[in-house]
Parts: C-alpha cells; sequence; structure tokens
C-alpha cells in the first residue's frame, strides 16, 4: 500500500485542499500524456502524481490570495 508523507507534501503548499487539486490536476495531465502517447500506464496515476510532488518534480502552483 502506498504512503506519502503527507507533512512532507504539505511543506510547499497551504492547505491539503490545494494538494488534492493540484494531485488530480496532475493524476489528468498524465493520463492524457499517456493517451497522446499512446502508452500504457502500469501504475495509477494518482499514485504517480503524488510521486511527482514528494520528489519535487511537480510544484503546485497558488493564487495570490491563497498565499497569505
Amino acid at each position: 500500500m502506498f504512503n506519502p508523507d503527507l507533512k512532507k507534501m504539505l511543506e510547499n503548499v497551504n492547505s491539503r485542499y490545494s494538494l488534492v487539486i493540484g494531485t488530480a490536476k496532475r493524476a489528468r495531465e498524465i493520463r492524457e500524456e499517456a493517451i497522446e502517447k499512446e502508452e500504457q500506464i502500469d501504475e495509477k496515476t494518482v499514485s504517480l502524481a503524488i510521486e511527482e510532488i514528494c520528489d519535487g518534480k511537480y510544484v503546485i502552483e497558488e493564487p495570490d490570495e491563497l498565499k497569505k
């Protein structure tokens, strides 16, 4: 079972909501890229997105009003 470190993931975002939305957005991007390239993905796209966020390969951008 995949258990990412939530504290590490929340270091660069202000809320869990932003983390969830950012993760879902990246997961959709991964899926769409695989469809365009006609590749098959063996892992779940959400798991891939979480790994990218934990590794710092994907940064969640938040609107300025949420960065307070």
